[in-house]
C-alpha cells in the first residue's frame, strides 16, 4: 500500500493565544524555540511518514516562510549575491528533514471540513493522515492505522485524556480541604485528532466555509458505525492558551519531551 500523506490543519487563528498569535499563525508558536508545527511533522516523520499537505489560512505566508528559510537560517551558508542559484548550505546536521510539503490556501476563515474538502486533489490514495497543527503526543500512528484498517470504518480518531484546566479540591471531613490536586488528568476521552480517514470522507465534506468536521459529518459517520476510536492513554498535550505554551516550553527546557520520539 501506498505510504499515507499527512494532512495538518495550520490555518487557525489561536484567539486564546493571541499574546503569541497576532503576528503568526497559532501552529507557528515555538517550542524550545521551533513551531509546534515541526514537532508534529518530526512525530509523523518519526514513523515514516514524510509527505505533508499543509492547510493554510491565517497568516499562512509565515509558514511558508519559514520552510522556504529553514535550512538557511539553521545552518551555515556561503551565497553570491549576484549569482544566488549556486548558493551552498553547510549542513550541520547529520541528516536533513527529507520532506514533502504541499503548501494549500485553503481560505481564511474556512471550517475543518471546507479545509478538508478542498485538499482532495493532493491526496491520490484511497487513505490519509490527519491531525491539527497545536498538539503533540505520544501516540502510535502505526497502532492507530492498524486499528482503522481492523475496523474497516472511514475514518478513526485519536481519543485521549486531557489535562483538567483547573486544579481539583479533595475534600476532608467537617468541610475542610484535604488537598488540591493541581491539573489532573482528566478519566473522560476527548477528541485528540491524530486521524486516519479512507478517501471516502470527502464524499461527506462539503467545500462552503462553514463545514465543520466535528460536527455534522462525524455525528453521521457514527451514526452509520463509520467512526472508529484509537484509545490513547498516554502523553497528548495541546498548545491552546499562554499557559500552555508555558507549559510545554518548561517541559523542553527541563528536559522532559516525551513527545520527542526522534533522535
Amino acid at each position: 500500500m501506498e505510504t499515507p500523506k499527512v494532512v495538518i490543519l495550520s490555518g487557525g487563528e489561536g484567539t486564546r493565544l493571541r499574546e503569541e498569535t497576532e503576528f503568526k499563525p497559532k501552529p507557528m508558536v515555538t517550542i524550545g524555540g521551533l513551531p509546534i508545527l515541526w514537532h508534529i511533522m518530526k512525530i509523523y516523520a518519526s514513523y515514516g511518514f514524510k509527505e505533508f499537505v499543509l492547510c493554510l489560512g491565517y497568516k499562512g505566508d509565515v509558514i511558508k516562510q519559514f520552510f522556504l528559510t529553514h535550512e538557511l537560517m539553521h545552518n551555515d551558508a556561503t551565497i553570491r549575491l549576484n549569482d544566488r542559484m549556486h548558493d551552498t548550505i553547510h549542513r550541520m546536521a547529520s541528516e536533513a528533514d527529507d520532506w514533502t510539503i504541499t503548501f494549500a490556501d485553503t481560505g481564511l476563515k474556512a471550517m475543518t471540513g471546507s479545509r478538508i474538502k478542498k485538499i482532495e486533489r493532493y491526496i491520490g490514495g484511497d487513505c490519509f493522515l490527519a491531525t491539527y497543527g497545536d498538539a503533540v503526543s505520544t501516540i502510535s500512528i502505526p497502532d492507530t492505522i492498524k486499528l482503522h484498517k481492523k475496523l474497516g470504518t472511514i475514518a478513526t480518531l485519536g481519543a485521549v485524556h486531557p489535562h483538567s484546566k483547573f486544579g481539583l479540591i479533595r475534600e476532608g471531613k467537617g468541610n475542610l480541604v484535604e488537598s488540591f490536586v493541581e491539573k489532573p488528568v482528566l478519566e473522560d476521552y476527548v477528541n485528540g485528532g491524530f486521524y486516519v480517514f479512507q478517501a471516502d470522507i470527502f464524499d461527506r465534506l462539503s467545500g462552503g466555509e462553514e463545514c465543520v468536521l466535528e460536527a455534522k459529518p462525524f455525528e453521521k459517520l457514527a451514526a452509520d458505525g463509520k467512526l472508529g476510536m484509537y484509545k490513547h492513554e498516554g502523553f497528548w498535550h495541546a498548545m491552546d492558551t499562554y499557559k500552555d505554551y508555558l507549559d510545554l516550553n518548561r517541559m523542553w527546557d527541563e528536559g522532559k519531551r516525551p513527545w520527542k520520539i526522534w533522535k
